[in-house]
């Protein structure tokens, strides 16, 4: 099954200047000392749960409550995603 291409992919295949105004953003989004600070956490814990890089598409997911629990990656990533 082939995966399907959101409006957003389109939008950004056919606008090459608007592709390139989103990166430029996110490459100072994730320059912040508060993102950097995020991923820098999330890599510890998945190091300690012995799950970076070995390849079983396990996530560090949080919840409400600050804590912090394995997931399937897909889900994690997909959860807050706007939908129309």
């Amino acid at each position: 099954m082939a995966q399907q291409s959101g409006s957003s992919t389109a939008h950004y295949a056919g606008n090459r200047r608007s592709l390139m105004v989103k990166r430029a953003y996110q490459r100072k989004y994730n320059k912040k000392k508060k993102e950097v600070k995020r991923r820098v956490e999330l890599k510890r814990i998945n190091r300690q749960k012995g799950t970076y890089g070995n390849g079983d598409g396990k996530d560090v997911s949080h919840k409400k409550d600050g804590t912090v629990f394995m997931e399937k990656a897909s889900n994690n990533r997909a959860r807050n995603r706007s939908r129309k």
